[in-house]
């Protein structure tokens, strides 16, 4: 059979699948709103900016060769094939149309029907878009756990590498059905058959295990930590967690790739698991420090989300309050890793997207039950352990291969253009250092009424910042 196929696309799944498109590409400026307001204030426009380039280059790389490495036909099992849909040739089509019968009455000429690229009943051009967001905000992710640090020229050679040689490929494995956009697909969807609907090991372990490797590289930031580098926004932080809740219907419910009840499902189940990850999050704050936070609900709603992706089309609401409650908890508990064992993780990239990820992923394994779409039992509802072990299997293959070529690929990028920003541009801070602008300019307001109070609140910034 020829690739891609040729026919006329189901219009409401269309535009389900646009609007889900639309709804991926915001959760990378709700990332961006939610690792700035993190950050202290001589770094939030770098933080930000790294998300933004993000979406620059990761663009151009996915319309060059990124869609067909990742959704080519099936090469030694590694990649995709890098010709297939070199410069997305093949994805741009005529307008779909049905096929129209003449009607004298009204004049109506007869039209026969236009058959354009289809990825099932999508036009391809719409799948391309759809999943070129995850392949941006999988490398934003990473640049949570490098922040304050890291060179701006470093990150973006950094995203250039990593896209091509870690998530493209990764992405076939995870991604590529067969019989879609090639004959053959990736190993891990096809052969393995672990459960993975939106990217729990595509996206949140292949994007954690990165910033673990790429964080212990880089090395810890200076005073951290004895020195509190606190948030400097939260609001920021709110505003971030609530465009990612919103935008992650369009990253879960979006791949069911039409609008169906699979879409409905995976929309509900996504709802109840976060929800319960704040609230557990929350629980665990009150119990250890006594106090529940808005950087706590925030995180916990974003744990609640990655630990839902790879699952939410294999679990009944039963399995979804139980993966929240356990992401929540547990994410809770492993943020405090860094500091026991001293890789300085910045923004929790680790013990959210690693951890979340994770459990997501091997929770399938438990709690699947075939009342839902996947049609697949776990442990626990009597399909012994043959799930398990396949979710292990793809989640830990992910992790291992990340692991190692983000190894490789910051060692060159260190001892060839240097990764970290020197001591004096850390200290200064890297909007100032990488960008030349500073995020917040107190001096214009200086003369105001309320410069007292301005001036107090200025000194409390510069004593975090």
């Amino acid at each position: 059979m020829a690739y891609p196929v040729m026919g006329v696309p189901d219009t409401g799944d269309t535009a389900w699948m646009l609007a889900s498109a639309a709804l991926v590409l915001l959760m990378t400026p709700g990332l961006a709103f939610f690792y700035g307001g993190m950050v202290r204030a001589k770094n939030v426009l770098n933080m930000i900016m790294m998300s933004v380039i993000a979406m620059g280059i990761v663009t151009v790389l996915w319309a060059l060769y990124g869609f067909s490495f990742a959704f080519g036909d099936d090469k030694g099992g590694v990649i995709g094939d890098p010709g297939q849909y070199l410069g997305l040739k093949g994805v741009i089509g005529a307008n779909g149309a049905a096929a129209v019968a003449a009607d004298p009455a009204s004049g109506t000429a007869a039209s026969d029907a236009v058959n354009i690229p289809l990825f099932g009943s999508l036009p391809l051009s719409v799948f391309v878009v759809f999943q070129l967001m995850f392949a941006i905000i999988t490398v934003a992710l990473v640049s949570g756990a490098v922040a304050d640090r890291m060179k701006f020229s470093a990150w973006a050679a950094f995203t250039v590498l990593w896209s091509t040689i870690v998530y493209f490929p990764v992405a076939h494995w995870v991604f590529a059905f067969d019989g879609y956009t090639g004959e053959h697909g990736g190993w891990i969807a096809n052969k393995l058959k672990a459960i993975d609907f939106a990217g729990g090991t595509a996206v949140h372990i292949n994007a954690g295990v990165a910033g673990l490797v790429l964080a212990i590289i880089l090395g810890k930031r200076r005073g951290w930590p004895k020195t509190a580098m606190r948030p400097h926004n939260l609001p920021f932080v709110m505003l971030g967690a609530g465009l990612l809740w919103f935008g992650w219907y369009g990253f879960n419910a979006g791949s069911a790739t039409s609008s169906n009840g699979t879409a409905g499902t995976t929309f509900l189940t996504t709802t109840v698991a976060t929800a319960a990850a704040m609230l557990a999050w929350l629980v665990v704050e009150v119990i250890r420090d006594g106090h529940a936070t808005s950087l706590g609900g925030a995180s916990g709603v974003v744990a609640g989300l990655v630990a839902i992706t790879p699952s939410c089309s294999s679990v009944n609401v039963l399995g979804a309050l139980i993966i929240g409650v356990v992401a929540g908890a547990i994410c809770a508990l492993a943020v405090g890793l860094k500091f026991k064992l001293g890789f300085d993780d910045s923004l929790d990239v680790v013990g959210v997207h690693l951890v979340g990820g994770l459990l997501g992923t091997l929770m399938v394994g438990l709690v699947a039950t075939h009342q839902a779409p996947a049609a697949v039992d776990g442990l626990f509802y009597g399909g012994g352990f043959d799930q398990l072990w396949r979710q292990a299997v793809g989640a830990f293959a992910v992790l291992g291969y990340s692991a190692v070529a983000t190894a490789i690929i910051a060692l060159i990028i260190k001892y060839t253009i240097g990764l970290r920003i020197d001591p004096e541009g850390e200290a200064e801070g890297a909007d100032e250092s990488q960008h030349a602008e500073s995020a917040y300019d107190f001096a214009a307001l200086g003369g105001s009424s309320g410069s007292s109070a301005l001036s107090q609140s200025t000194v409390a910034v510069g004593k975090e910042g």
